[in-house]
């Protein structure tokens, strides 16, 4: 199938994020000051460069796990039938859970993921999103952190792909199709 043209805006340049990751992993240090081992989970695959980045600032003992879920697919909107592609390796009831999202958008994703790990009863749960876009959430669903707050835009980069490309980009960009 041919992509549409398109180029890419730069929205939050990779000096941003790297400062407000700094801000967020001292947040987080707080919050989990008391545990023995924080379980970093990281959805896939748009949060591997956030998650890498946020593990690397937190000077706290934490155990990486993944969990992969889409509404997606190469498409630019959610399906809204969240499907769980790969599960979590390890156990986390009992323990501290941190998950972490790449972006926020209709909330079907997060919401699915979070209530099917509620039901393995961490000890604590938290949610930090790298980007929040509210304007297009169907179901209430927030983040206990947030990074940035963005408009209704497409964006790319950081990890974020579109149609399995631009996530190398350092920074997050804003897709503007130009046909």
């Amino acid at each position: 199938m041919p992509q549409r043209p398109y180029v890419i805006d730069e929205m939050i340049s990779a000096k941003q994020i790297a400062a407000r990751i700094e801000e967020l992993a001292g947040e987080i240090r707080h919050e989990f000051a008391d545990t023995d081992k924080l379980v970093v989970v990281g959805l896939l695959r748009g949060s591997f460069v956030f998650i890498a980045d946020l593990v690397r600032e937190l000077d706290l003992p934490v155990e990486v796990d993944f969990l992969e879920a889409s509404s997606y697919g190469n498409a630019t909107e959610s399906s809204r039938e969240v499907r769980i592609l790969k599960d979590l390796r390890g156990e986390i009831a009992g323990r501290d859970v941190l998950v972490v999202e790449d972006i926020v958008d209709t909330g079907y994703t997060l919401s699915h993921v979070k209530h099917l790990l509620d039901g393995r009863q961490p000890r604590k749960m938290k949610i930090i999103a790298l980007l929040d876009k509210p304007a297009r959430r169907e179901v209430e669903m927030q983040a206990d952190w947030t990074g940035f707050t963005i408009p209704d835009e497409f964006v790319v980069g950081y990890g974020i792909d579109f149609a399995q490309r631009n996530r190398n980009l350092p920074f997050i960009g804003k897709v503007r199709f130009t046909d």
